[in-house]
């Protein structure tokens, strides 16, 4: 058997040492959005930000690994993780990490969405991986859990092909809707008050969204790519990423369509993504914050923890994204005060384990067939 890794310690050098690694690697492949723009960035995220602000970033993101490495070469019995860091930071000066320049970049019919990764990833870790080490939920869980690798590729590839998955998801509500003249609704839609539309945006978006996971959840065939997701028995800040892309492709159709038939404003559906991006990694954490009475209207990690829960008699509930109200309103609401499920996961399945696998998996058969005679409609 496999010894359970240990959850990391403050104080012995290992967790600056992580830290050191890690920002050194996104200042690495930082430094060749800078070279390759046209290629390795994506036009609707270089919009949000300027050159100017990412060079900032970019050099302070190279100096705080500097600094880390040296702390953990101070607390650290063993000086290899500094080592590492140091090592990597002086390929990303050396490979010009403190002369780029941002410049205008020319438009191509593809690219990869390596900054948005590098940016996302960055944000994500800066929040949650410190609200984890300082209040856990599992306090037993380690960062590096057996299958956390494979739930990084996950974030990675999902990021990289946003242009992809961005360009395939708006299609059906394109060809579905776009005969339509919504121009009228677009400008009714923008002329309300901006925390109106937000709100309006938040609420149809969730509802077609719980319709969605639903139907994933009670259709035999569409259960068996869902339940990649619901496969991680390691609840964390990298645990929603894990989806395999025939759950994405209709997900976040579904989540387009109104989208695009209201027509929110530039300003409202980018505060609706970043949100979105932010609240998907806060209700997987690995947390114990109960949020006290706003997880009665916006969905908490509590709340979606039951929904992952392996427990058979907790199947089917808590669909919901956003507002618990609208399991309320279907009957699949549940929270039992301050009371967690007791484990998450697969319970019954057997499930193959890397991303490759998980990926193919789901076409050839169901994760169940082993264990189930599945039928037409699932309890989960």
């Amino acid at each position: 058997m496999t010894a359970t890794p240990q959850r990391l310690k403050v104080g012995e050098g290992k967790i600056s040492g992580y830290v050191s690694i890690f920002l050194a690697l996104l200042s690495f492949l930082g430094v060749f959005c800078f070279k390759f723009p046209e290629w390795l960035t994506s036009p609707e995220f270089r919009n949000v930000y300027t050159g100017q602000s990412m060079v900032v970033l970019l050099t302070a993101t190279i100096i705080a690994s500097f600094l880390f490495a040296l702390v953990s070469f101070m607390l650290s019995k063993k000086k290899n993780y500094a080592a590492i860091g140091l090592i990597i930071c002086t390929i990303t000066v050396f490979v010009g990490g403190f002369n780029v320049q941002g410049r205008s970049v020319d438009k191509t019919s593809w690219h990869l969405g390596l900054d948005w990764l590098l940016l996302d990833l960055l944000l994500m870790a800066v929040i949650f991986i410190p609200i984890e080490l300082a209040f856990p939920h599992n306090k037993k869980q380690s960062k590096f859990h057996e299958e956390w690798r494979t739930d990084l590729v996950y974030f990675v590839i999902s990021h990289l092909f946003v242009q992809f998955f961005g360009v395939i998801t708006q299609k059906p509500a394109i060809l579905l809707f776009g005969w339509m003249g919504l121009s009228g609704l677009h400008a009714w839609v923008q002329s309300l008050p901006f925390v109106v539309e937000l709100l309006f945006a938040f609420f149809v978006t969730d509802l077609f969204q719980y319709w969605a996971h639903r139907i994933f959840h009670s259709h035999h065939y569409l259960w068996r790519f869902h339940s990649v997701h619901h496969s991680t028995k390691n609840m964390d800040w990298l645990a929603g990423s894990r989806t395999h892309f025939i759950d994405i492709f209709f997900t976040r159709a579904m989540t387009f369509v109104p989208l695009y038939i209201f027509g929110f404003s530039t300003i409202t559906f980018n505060v609706f993504i970043v949100f979105m991006a932010i609240h998907a990694v806060l209700i997987h954490a690995n947390t114990r914050i109960n949020f006290g009475f706003l997880k009665y209207i916006i969905t908490t990690p509590q709340y979606h923890h039951w929904h992952h829960c392996e427990d058979p008699r907790y199947y089917g509930k808590n669909f919901a994204s956003i507002f618990p109200c609208i399991d309320m309103i279907f009957g699949t609401y549940y929270l039992p005060g301050k009371v967690w499920p007791e484990g998450t996961g697969l319970h019954e399945a057997n499930y193959p384990k890397g991303y490759l696998k998980q990926m193919v998996y789901p076409f050839t058969k169901s994760p169940f067939d082993k264990d189930l005679n599945m039928e037409e409609r699932t309890e989960r």
